[in-house]
Protein backbone atom coordinates (compact mmCIF):
# COMPACT_ATOMS: atom_id res chain seq x y z
CA UNK A 1 0.00 0.00 0.00
CA UNK A 2 1.20 3.30 -0.78
CA UNK A 3 1.55 5.92 1.90
CA UNK A 4 -0.22 8.97 1.79
CA UNK A 5 1.91 12.62 1.48
CA UNK A 6 1.42 15.56 2.89
CA UNK A 7 2.94 18.81 2.35
CA UNK A 8 3.75 21.55 4.54
CA UNK A 9 6.46 24.40 4.74
CA UNK A 10 7.71 23.48 8.13
CA UNK A 11 7.22 20.12 10.45
CA UNK A 12 8.48 19.89 13.40
CA UNK A 13 9.15 15.83 15.22
CA UNK A 14 8.43 16.14 18.85
CA UNK A 15 5.49 18.19 20.77
CA UNK A 16 7.67 18.86 23.84
CA UNK A 17 9.06 22.51 25.21
CA UNK A 18 11.67 23.23 22.19
CA UNK A 19 9.30 21.55 19.47
CA UNK A 20 6.02 23.80 20.59
CA UNK A 21 8.00 26.92 21.34
CA UNK A 22 9.55 26.39 17.78
CA UNK A 23 5.63 26.26 16.72
CA UNK A 24 4.51 28.97 18.14
CA UNK A 25 7.72 31.58 17.34
CA UNK A 26 7.00 30.44 13.59
CA UNK A 27 3.57 31.40 13.43
CA UNK A 28 3.80 34.32 15.70
CA UNK A 29 6.58 35.58 12.92
CA UNK A 30 4.16 34.48 9.91
CA UNK A 31 1.37 36.42 11.76
CA UNK A 32 4.07 40.08 12.06
CA UNK A 33 5.13 39.69 8.51
CA UNK A 34 1.99 38.62 6.50
CA UNK A 35 3.21 35.65 5.48
CA UNK A 36 1.41 32.39 5.19
CA UNK A 37 2.69 29.51 6.33
CA UNK A 38 1.76 25.97 7.35
CA UNK A 39 3.21 24.42 10.49
CA UNK A 40 2.72 20.69 11.55
CA UNK A 41 3.59 18.55 15.03
CA UNK A 42 4.30 14.78 15.50
CA UNK A 43 4.08 13.37 18.97
CA UNK A 44 4.79 10.32 19.34
CA UNK A 45 3.04 9.75 22.84
CA UNK A 46 -0.27 8.80 22.73
CA UNK A 47 -0.99 12.98 23.98
CA UNK A 48 0.83 16.26 24.37
CA UNK A 49 2.40 15.69 27.72
CA UNK A 50 2.23 12.04 27.97
CA UNK A 51 6.15 11.42 26.94
CA UNK A 52 6.88 14.32 29.20
CA UNK A 53 9.42 14.32 32.49
CA UNK A 54 11.16 16.73 34.07
CA UNK A 55 11.57 17.48 37.81
CA UNK A 56 10.74 19.99 36.97
CA UNK A 57 11.92 23.94 38.67
CA UNK A 58 10.92 26.37 35.12
CA UNK A 59 12.78 29.33 35.02
CA UNK A 60 10.20 31.56 33.03
CA UNK A 61 12.62 33.83 31.30
CA UNK A 62 12.57 32.09 27.69
CA UNK A 63 8.24 31.74 28.52
CA UNK A 64 8.58 35.49 29.22
CA UNK A 65 9.75 36.12 25.26
CA UNK A 66 7.73 33.89 23.75
CA UNK A 67 4.40 34.49 25.73
CA UNK A 68 4.84 37.78 27.71
CA UNK A 69 0.82 37.71 28.82
CA UNK A 70 1.22 33.93 29.85
CA UNK A 71 -0.38 34.37 33.23
CA UNK A 72 -3.06 35.99 31.83
CA UNK A 73 -3.98 33.06 29.76
CA UNK A 74 -3.74 30.54 32.61
CA UNK A 75 -0.08 29.08 31.81
CA UNK A 76 0.18 26.44 35.03
CA UNK A 77 2.46 27.92 36.75
CA UNK A 78 1.10 27.88 40.19
CA UNK A 79 3.89 26.91 42.86
CA UNK A 80 6.44 30.02 43.08
CA UNK A 81 9.63 29.09 44.49
CA UNK A 82 10.31 28.94 48.00
CA UNK A 83 12.92 28.18 50.43
CA UNK A 84 16.39 26.33 48.35
CA UNK A 85 18.21 23.40 50.46
CA UNK A 86 21.03 22.10 49.12
CA UNK A 87 22.27 18.79 51.51
CA UNK A 88 25.65 16.67 51.99
CA UNK A 89 24.26 12.92 53.09
CA UNK A 90 26.12 10.36 54.71
CA UNK A 91 24.82 7.00 55.45
CA UNK A 92 23.15 8.18 58.74
CA UNK A 93 23.57 12.03 58.81
CA UNK A 94 23.60 15.09 56.28
CA UNK A 95 25.16 18.34 56.75
CA UNK A 96 23.21 21.48 54.87
CA UNK A 97 25.52 23.18 52.53
CA UNK A 98 25.37 27.00 50.33
CA UNK A 99 23.37 26.70 47.53
CA UNK A 100 25.64 27.01 44.53
CA UNK A 101 24.38 30.15 42.95
CA UNK A 102 23.25 28.66 39.99
CA UNK A 103 20.52 26.80 42.20
CA UNK A 104 19.46 29.84 43.71
CA UNK A 105 15.59 29.68 42.57
CA UNK A 106 13.87 33.27 43.32
CA UNK A 107 11.35 34.19 40.58
CA UNK A 108 10.98 30.06 39.12
CA UNK A 109 8.27 27.94 39.46
CA UNK A 110 7.89 24.15 40.52
CA UNK A 111 5.46 22.99 37.47
CA UNK A 112 3.92 19.50 35.73
CA UNK A 113 6.09 20.29 32.74
CA UNK A 114 3.77 17.48 30.98
CA UNK A 115 0.82 19.98 31.59
CA UNK A 116 3.01 23.05 30.48
CA UNK A 117 3.75 21.17 27.45
CA UNK A 118 -0.05 20.90 27.27
CA UNK A 119 -0.93 24.33 27.67
CA UNK A 120 1.68 25.60 25.45
CA UNK A 121 0.14 23.25 22.46
CA UNK A 122 -3.30 24.89 23.21
CA UNK A 123 -0.94 28.33 22.53
CA UNK A 124 0.02 26.64 19.18
CA UNK A 125 -3.37 25.27 18.05
CA UNK A 126 -4.96 28.64 18.52
CA UNK A 127 -2.27 29.59 15.79
CA UNK A 128 -3.65 27.39 13.85
CA UNK A 129 -0.29 24.70 14.33
CA UNK A 130 -1.24 21.44 13.28
CA UNK A 131 -0.99 18.60 15.79
CA UNK A 132 -0.83 14.90 15.31
CA UNK A 133 -0.43 12.69 19.24
CA UNK A 134 -0.43 9.26 18.50
CA UNK A 135 2.19 9.50 15.41
CA UNK A 136 5.39 8.34 15.60
CA UNK A 137 8.18 9.58 13.32
CA UNK A 138 9.89 6.51 12.05
CA UNK A 139 11.83 7.37 8.95
CA UNK A 140 13.41 10.46 7.73
CA UNK A 141 13.11 11.33 3.71
CA UNK A 142 15.28 11.94 1.60
CA UNK A 143 15.35 14.54 -1.77
CA UNK A 144 17.59 13.02 -4.21
CA UNK A 145 19.85 15.58 -3.72
CA UNK A 146 20.48 13.97 -0.36
CA UNK A 147 18.82 16.81 1.78
CA UNK A 148 15.91 16.26 4.21
CA UNK A 149 12.92 16.37 2.54
CA UNK A 150 10.73 15.29 5.48
CA UNK A 151 9.68 12.04 7.80
CA UNK A 152 7.56 9.40 7.66
CA UNK A 153 5.21 7.83 10.66
CA UNK A 154 5.72 4.20 11.45
CA UNK A 155 2.65 1.88 10.03
CA UNK A 156 0.64 0.18 12.45
CA UNK A 157 -0.79 -2.94 12.61
CA UNK A 158 2.25 -4.80 11.90
CA UNK A 159 2.38 -8.20 13.73
CA UNK A 160 5.78 -9.57 15.89
CA UNK A 161 6.89 -10.99 12.39
CA UNK A 162 7.40 -7.98 11.11
CA UNK A 163 4.12 -9.18 8.45
CA UNK A 164 1.06 -6.68 8.11
CA UNK A 165 -2.01 -7.93 10.04
CA UNK A 166 -5.58 -7.67 9.24
CA UNK A 167 -5.39 -4.39 10.77
CA UNK A 168 -2.51 -3.04 8.76
CA UNK A 169 -2.39 0.55 7.90
CA UNK A 170 0.55 2.40 6.58
CA UNK A 171 2.53 5.11 7.74
CA UNK A 172 1.86 8.91 6.10
CA UNK A 173 4.53 10.86 4.70
CA UNK A 174 5.37 14.82 5.90
CA UNK A 175 7.25 16.83 3.38
CA UNK A 176 8.65 20.01 4.10
CA UNK A 177 10.80 23.10 3.53
CA UNK A 178 12.38 22.62 6.67
CA UNK A 179 11.96 19.68 9.47
CA UNK A 180 12.76 20.86 13.08
CA UNK A 181 13.78 17.65 14.94
CA UNK A 182 13.09 18.29 18.70
CA UNK A 183 12.95 14.86 19.89
CA UNK A 184 14.03 15.08 23.08
CA UNK A 185 17.73 13.07 24.52
CA UNK A 186 19.35 10.63 22.34
CA UNK A 187 16.02 10.74 19.63
CA UNK A 188 16.85 8.26 17.06
CA UNK A 189 16.19 9.80 13.64
CA UNK A 190 18.28 12.52 15.23
CA UNK A 191 20.95 9.89 15.73
CA UNK A 192 20.77 8.68 12.58
CA UNK A 193 21.17 12.60 11.01
CA UNK A 194 23.82 12.91 13.09
CA UNK A 195 26.04 10.04 11.47
CA UNK A 196 25.01 10.91 8.18
CA UNK A 197 25.63 14.53 8.29
CA UNK A 198 28.52 13.85 10.55
CA UNK A 199 27.06 16.53 12.83
CA UNK A 200 29.48 15.78 15.47
CA UNK A 201 32.47 15.96 13.50
CA UNK A 202 35.17 18.57 15.42
CA UNK A 203 33.14 18.49 19.16
CA UNK A 204 33.53 16.18 22.40
CA UNK A 205 31.74 13.76 23.05
CA UNK A 206 28.14 13.46 24.34
CA UNK A 207 27.35 12.75 28.11
CA UNK A 208 24.23 11.57 29.72
CA UNK A 209 22.65 10.96 33.25
CA UNK A 210 19.03 9.01 33.86
CA UNK A 211 16.59 10.29 36.06
CA UNK A 212 14.07 8.76 37.78
CA UNK A 213 11.58 10.64 39.31
CA UNK A 214 8.39 9.77 41.33
CA UNK A 215 5.23 11.95 42.16
CA UNK A 216 4.04 11.50 45.70
CA UNK A 217 1.00 12.80 47.71
CA UNK A 218 2.13 13.42 51.41
CA UNK A 219 0.46 14.16 54.23
CA UNK A 220 -0.75 17.74 55.03
CA UNK A 221 1.45 18.68 57.78
CA UNK A 222 4.67 17.79 56.10
CA UNK A 223 3.52 19.80 52.43
CA UNK A 224 5.77 22.82 52.10
CA UNK A 225 4.46 24.60 49.14
CA UNK A 226 7.84 25.63 47.21
CA UNK A 227 10.31 24.31 49.35
CA UNK A 228 13.14 23.16 46.96
CA UNK A 229 15.23 20.35 48.01
CA UNK A 230 18.91 19.15 46.43
CA UNK A 231 21.26 16.42 47.77
CA UNK A 232 24.63 15.12 46.71
CA UNK A 233 26.36 11.82 48.18
CA UNK A 234 24.94 8.86 49.60
CA UNK A 235 23.94 6.35 48.41
CA UNK A 236 26.06 7.07 45.01
CA UNK A 237 30.01 6.04 45.68
CA UNK A 238 32.28 9.38 46.08
CA UNK A 239 33.34 8.84 41.92
CA UNK A 240 29.68 8.45 40.86
CA UNK A 241 27.67 12.03 39.80
CA UNK A 242 24.84 12.02 41.13
CA UNK A 243 22.08 13.57 43.29
CA UNK A 244 18.49 14.10 44.14
CA UNK A 245 15.95 16.40 43.89
CA UNK A 246 12.10 17.12 46.14
CA UNK A 247 10.23 19.83 45.67
CA UNK A 248 7.20 20.33 46.68
CA UNK A 249 3.86 21.56 45.15
CA UNK A 250 0.61 22.14 44.39
CA UNK A 251 -2.24 20.15 46.42
CA UNK A 252 0.41 18.22 49.02
CA UNK A 253 2.73 16.57 46.12
CA UNK A 254 6.09 16.51 46.40
CA UNK A 255 7.92 15.31 42.91
CA UNK A 256 10.92 13.45 44.26
CA UNK A 257 13.81 11.96 41.72
CA UNK A 258 17.60 11.26 41.64
CA UNK A 259 19.86 11.70 38.54
CA UNK A 260 22.91 9.63 37.99
CA UNK A 261 25.63 10.32 35.37
CA UNK A 262 26.02 7.24 32.91
CA UNK A 263 29.49 7.87 33.08
CA UNK A 264 29.86 5.58 36.06
CA UNK A 265 32.17 2.60 36.19
CA UNK A 266 30.71 -0.17 38.06
CA UNK A 267 28.63 -2.49 35.84
CA UNK A 268 27.03 -3.56 39.12
CA UNK A 269 25.48 -0.17 40.43
CA UNK A 270 21.62 -0.05 39.53
CA UNK A 271 20.32 3.73 39.23
CA UNK A 272 16.94 2.84 40.08
CA UNK A 273 17.85 1.11 43.33
CA UNK A 274 20.25 3.94 44.25
CA UNK A 275 16.81 6.46 44.21
CA UNK A 276 14.82 3.84 46.10
CA UNK A 277 17.78 3.56 48.51
CA UNK A 278 17.81 7.48 48.57
CA UNK A 279 14.68 7.64 50.12
CA UNK A 280 15.43 5.66 52.86
CA UNK A 281 17.80 8.54 54.74
CA UNK A 282 16.55 9.80 57.96
CA UNK A 283 16.61 13.32 56.44
CA UNK A 284 14.67 11.65 53.75
CA UNK A 285 12.12 9.38 54.60
CA UNK A 286 10.21 11.09 57.09
CA UNK A 287 8.61 13.31 53.96
CA UNK A 288 7.05 10.36 52.40
CA UNK A 289 6.16 8.02 55.89
CA UNK A 290 2.31 7.55 55.30
CA UNK A 291 2.24 9.89 52.07
CA UNK A 292 0.83 7.37 48.67
CA UNK A 293 3.43 7.60 45.42
CA UNK A 294 1.17 8.39 42.30
CA UNK A 295 3.20 8.34 39.31
CA UNK A 296 6.69 6.95 38.15
CA UNK A 297 8.93 7.61 35.23
CA UNK A 298 12.60 7.76 33.91
CA UNK A 299 14.29 9.77 30.74
CA UNK A 300 17.70 10.00 30.02
CA UNK A 301 18.99 13.44 30.16
CA UNK A 302 21.68 14.94 27.73
CA UNK A 303 24.43 16.63 29.84
CA UNK A 304 27.52 17.31 27.64
CA UNK A 305 26.81 20.95 27.70
CA UNK A 306 28.53 23.51 25.31
CA UNK A 307 31.66 21.60 24.03
CA UNK A 308 29.34 18.81 23.48
CA UNK A 309 26.46 20.31 20.68
CA UNK A 310 26.60 19.02 17.39
CA UNK A 311 26.22 20.87 14.56
CA UNK A 312 22.94 22.28 14.72
CA UNK A 313 21.63 22.44 10.66
CA UNK A 314 21.99 20.51 7.65
CA UNK A 315 20.41 20.80 4.20
CA UNK A 316 16.98 20.74 4.84
CA UNK A 317 16.42 20.85 9.00
CA UNK A 318 17.57 21.81 12.16
CA UNK A 319 17.99 20.17 16.20
CA UNK A 320 16.52 21.96 18.69
CA UNK A 321 16.20 21.32 22.57
CA UNK A 322 17.75 18.24 24.21
CA UNK A 323 17.60 16.32 20.70
CA UNK A 324 20.77 18.65 20.29
CA UNK A 325 22.09 19.00 24.47
CA UNK A 326 20.74 22.18 26.25
CA UNK A 327 20.43 21.22 29.39
CA UNK A 328 22.22 23.63 32.00
CA UNK A 329 23.58 20.80 34.52
CA UNK A 330 24.75 23.55 37.05
CA UNK A 331 20.79 25.12 37.16
CA UNK A 332 19.73 21.21 36.93
CA UNK A 333 17.03 23.03 34.67
CA UNK A 334 16.60 22.51 30.25
CA UNK A 335 13.13 23.69 29.75
CA UNK A 336 13.87 27.25 29.48
CA UNK A 337 16.74 26.35 27.37
CA UNK A 338 14.98 23.97 25.33
CA UNK A 339 12.33 26.75 24.63
CA UNK A 340 15.08 29.20 23.19
CA UNK A 341 16.46 27.10 20.94
CA UNK A 342 13.15 26.16 19.53
CA UNK A 343 12.83 30.22 19.19
CA UNK A 344 16.05 30.64 17.79
CA UNK A 345 15.61 27.83 15.55
CA UNK A 346 12.03 29.07 14.42
CA UNK A 347 13.73 32.34 13.40
CA UNK A 348 16.47 31.25 11.33
CA UNK A 349 14.09 28.75 9.79
CA UNK A 350 11.37 31.99 9.06
CA UNK A 351 14.34 33.91 7.75
CA UNK A 352 15.12 31.10 5.20
CA UNK A 353 11.65 30.65 4.09
CA UNK A 354 10.68 33.99 3.04
CA UNK A 355 13.86 34.75 1.67
CA UNK A 356 13.47 31.25 -0.85
CA UNK A 357 16.89 30.49 0.13
CA UNK A 358 18.63 27.00 -0.43
CA UNK A 359 20.98 25.16 1.42
CA UNK A 360 21.14 24.44 5.12
CA UNK A 361 19.72 27.21 7.65
CA UNK A 362 22.34 30.00 8.04
CA UNK A 363 22.40 32.03 11.31
CA UNK A 364 20.99 29.78 13.88
CA UNK A 365 24.48 28.84 15.71
CA UNK A 366 25.47 32.49 15.86
CA UNK A 367 21.77 33.38 17.22
CA UNK A 368 22.70 30.77 19.80
CA UNK A 369 26.15 31.68 20.78
CA UNK A 370 24.99 35.71 20.68
CA UNK A 371 22.04 35.34 23.27
CA UNK A 372 21.87 34.58 26.41
CA UNK A 373 21.19 30.56 25.86
CA UNK A 374 24.71 30.72 24.38
CA UNK A 375 26.44 32.58 27.25
CA UNK A 376 24.63 30.81 29.63
CA UNK A 377 26.04 27.45 28.79
CA UNK A 378 29.54 28.73 28.00
CA UNK A 379 29.93 29.62 31.35
CA UNK A 380 29.22 26.52 32.95
CA UNK A 381 31.21 24.65 30.27
CA UNK A 382 33.80 22.81 33.06
CA UNK A 383 31.14 22.11 35.59
CA UNK A 384 30.32 18.98 34.85
CA UNK A 385 32.84 17.43 33.20
CA UNK A 386 34.77 18.65 36.65
CA UNK A 387 33.33 15.82 38.40
CA UNK A 388 35.34 12.99 37.13
CA UNK A 389 37.60 13.95 39.48
CA UNK A 390 35.22 12.53 41.90
CA UNK A 391 32.32 14.49 43.78
CA UNK A 392 35.23 16.48 46.39
CA UNK A 393 37.12 16.99 43.35
CA UNK A 394 33.70 18.61 41.07
CA UNK A 395 32.82 20.50 43.69
CA UNK A 396 35.75 22.06 44.85
CA UNK A 397 36.40 23.28 41.22
CA UNK A 398 32.76 24.15 40.66
CA UNK A 399 33.17 26.49 43.23
CA UNK A 400 36.75 28.09 42.10
CA UNK A 401 34.53 28.43 38.70
CA UNK A 402 31.40 29.96 40.60
CA UNK A 403 32.93 32.27 42.85
CA UNK A 404 36.48 32.89 40.88
CA UNK A 405 36.46 32.45 37.59
CA UNK A 406 32.75 33.66 37.22
CA UNK A 407 32.54 31.51 34.22
CA UNK A 408 35.67 33.39 32.28
CA UNK A 409 38.50 30.42 31.73
CA UNK A 410 40.73 30.18 29.34
CA UNK A 411 40.03 26.31 28.98
CA UNK A 412 37.45 23.72 28.06
CA UNK A 413 37.39 20.31 30.24
CA UNK A 414 36.94 17.07 27.89
CA UNK A 415 33.90 14.17 28.07
CA UNK A 416 34.02 10.69 27.35
CA UNK A 417 31.84 8.35 25.94
CA UNK A 418 29.89 6.63 28.77
CA UNK A 419 29.30 3.67 27.49
CA UNK A 420 33.21 2.97 27.80
CA UNK A 421 33.35 3.85 31.21
CA UNK A 422 31.98 0.19 32.28
CA UNK A 423 34.66 -1.88 34.07
CA UNK A 424 34.97 -5.49 33.52
CA UNK A 425 32.20 -6.68 35.99
CA UNK A 426 35.73 -9.24 37.19
CA UNK A 427 37.22 -5.55 38.49
CA UNK A 428 34.22 -3.94 40.11
CA UNK A 429 32.87 -5.13 43.75
CA UNK A 430 29.25 -6.57 43.77
CA UNK A 431 26.44 -3.96 44.90
CA UNK A 432 23.64 -5.79 47.40
CA UNK A 433 20.66 -3.88 47.37
CA UNK A 434 17.99 -4.24 50.09
CA UNK A 435 14.29 -5.60 48.65
CA UNK A 436 11.86 -3.29 48.75
CA UNK A 437 9.28 -2.76 51.53
CA UNK A 438 6.34 -1.96 49.05
CA UNK A 439 5.66 1.63 51.37
CA UNK A 440 8.82 3.68 50.72
CA UNK A 441 10.37 1.80 48.59
CA UNK A 442 9.34 -0.51 45.28
CA UNK A 443 10.84 -3.06 42.49
CA UNK A 444 10.61 -2.30 38.58
CA UNK A 445 7.30 -3.36 37.95
CA UNK A 446 4.98 -2.37 40.22
CA UNK A 447 6.93 0.83 38.91
CA UNK A 448 6.38 0.65 35.81
CA UNK A 449 2.51 -0.02 36.43
CA UNK A 450 2.59 3.25 37.82
CA UNK A 451 3.74 5.18 34.51
CA UNK A 452 0.58 3.73 32.65
CA UNK A 453 2.88 2.15 30.19
CA UNK A 454 1.49 -0.09 27.40
CA UNK A 455 2.68 -1.52 24.15
CA UNK A 456 0.95 -3.53 21.53
CA UNK A 457 2.03 -6.69 22.28
CA UNK A 458 1.77 -7.77 18.81
CA UNK A 459 4.37 -5.64 17.15
CA UNK A 460 7.92 -6.06 15.92
CA UNK A 461 10.17 -5.08 19.19
CA UNK A 462 11.50 -1.39 18.97
CA UNK A 463 14.85 -2.63 20.94
CA UNK A 464 16.72 -3.84 18.60
CA UNK A 465 20.24 -6.18 18.65
CA UNK A 466 22.78 -5.17 16.45
CA UNK A 467 23.85 -8.71 17.24
CA UNK A 468 21.69 -11.10 18.99
CA UNK A 469 24.90 -12.87 20.27
CA UNK A 470 27.01 -9.90 22.19
CA UNK A 471 24.72 -9.58 25.52
CA UNK A 472 25.44 -13.27 26.41
CA UNK A 473 28.94 -13.74 24.81
CA UNK A 474 30.22 -10.48 25.65
CA UNK A 475 27.85 -8.25 27.95
CA UNK A 476 26.93 -11.15 30.17
CA UNK A 477 30.24 -13.00 29.95
CA UNK A 478 32.58 -9.70 30.58
CA UNK A 479 30.28 -7.03 32.09
CA UNK A 480 27.59 -9.18 34.41
CA UNK A 481 24.69 -8.17 32.35
CA UNK A 482 24.58 -4.39 32.89
CA UNK A 483 21.16 -4.43 31.06
CA UNK A 484 19.32 -5.67 33.46
CA UNK A 485 20.36 -2.94 36.25
CA UNK A 486 20.80 -0.04 33.99
CA UNK A 487 17.15 -0.15 32.34
CA UNK A 488 14.63 1.45 35.02
CA UNK A 489 11.68 -0.37 33.75
CA UNK A 490 12.42 -4.70 33.87
CA UNK A 491 12.88 -4.52 30.28
CA UNK A 492 15.90 -6.47 30.19
CA UNK A 493 16.82 -10.18 31.79
CA UNK A 494 19.16 -12.75 31.71
CA UNK A 495 16.98 -15.99 31.74
CA UNK A 496 17.61 -20.07 31.58
CA UNK A 497 16.80 -21.12 27.95
CA UNK A 498 14.92 -24.12 28.17
CA UNK A 499 16.02 -26.03 25.28
CA UNK A 500 19.31 -25.39 25.52
CA UNK A 501 20.09 -24.47 29.18
CA UNK A 502 22.04 -21.40 28.53
CA UNK A 503 21.40 -18.34 29.30
CA UNK A 504 20.00 -15.96 27.11
CA UNK A 505 18.46 -12.08 27.05
CA UNK A 506 14.75 -11.62 27.48
CA UNK A 507 13.82 -8.69 25.95
CA UNK A 508 10.32 -7.22 27.40
CA UNK A 509 9.03 -4.70 25.37
CA UNK A 510 6.08 -4.04 26.75
CA UNK A 511 7.21 -2.42 30.13
CA UNK A 512 9.74 -0.08 28.22
CA UNK A 513 9.16 3.81 29.60
CA UNK A 514 11.04 5.45 26.62
CA UNK A 515 14.02 6.74 28.50
CA UNK A 516 16.98 5.62 26.04
CA UNK A 517 19.44 4.81 28.59
CA UNK A 518 19.91 0.94 27.09
CA UNK A 519 20.79 2.96 24.36
CA UNK A 520 23.54 5.14 25.76
CA UNK A 521 24.75 3.23 28.29
CA UNK A 522 25.04 -0.70 26.58
CA UNK A 523 29.18 -1.36 26.88
CA UNK A 524 29.17 -2.68 22.98
CA UNK A 525 26.47 0.00 21.81
CA UNK A 526 24.80 -3.26 20.04
CA UNK A 527 20.96 -1.76 21.42
CA UNK A 528 19.07 0.14 18.97
CA UNK A 529 16.44 2.08 20.08
CA UNK A 530 14.00 2.90 17.92
CA UNK A 531 10.44 4.27 17.65
CA UNK A 532 7.34 1.76 18.81
CA UNK A 533 4.23 1.74 17.22
CA UNK A 534 2.39 5.65 17.87
CA UNK A 535 1.31 6.30 20.86
CA UNK A 536 2.58 3.54 22.55
CA UNK A 537 4.46 4.14 25.19
CA UNK A 538 4.25 5.66 29.16
CA UNK A 539 1.13 7.99 29.78
CA UNK A 540 2.60 10.11 32.39
CA UNK A 541 -0.17 12.06 34.49
CA UNK A 542 0.87 15.45 36.21
CA UNK A 543 4.76 14.72 35.30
Amino acid sequence: MEREAMEFDVVIVGGGPSGLSAAIRLKTLAAEHGHDLSVCVLEKGSEIGAHILSGAVIETRALDELIPDWRDRGAPLDTPAGKDRFLFLTKTRHVRLPAPPQMHNAGNYIVSLGNVCRWLAEQAEALEVEIYPGFAAAEVLYHEDGSVKGVATGAMGVGKDGQPTENFEPGVELHARQTIFAEGCRGSLSKGLMERFDLRKGVQPQTYGIGIKELWEVEPDKHQPGLIDHTIGWPVPRDVYGGSFQYHFGENLVAVGFVVGLDYSNPYLSPFDEFQLFKTHPAIRGTFEGGRRIAYGARALTEGGWQSLPKLTFPGGVLVGDTAGFLNVPKIKGTHTAMKSGMLAAEAVFDHLREGRTGPVIGYLAAVRDSWLGKELKQVRNIRPSFKWGMWGGLTYSALEAYVFRGAMPWTLRHHEDHAALKPAADCKPIDYPKPDGKLTFDRLSSVYLSNTNHEENQPCHLTLKNTDIPVRVNLTTFGGPEARFCPAGVYEFVDDQDSGAQRLQINFQNCVHCKTCDIKDPTQNIHWVVPQGGDGPNYPNM
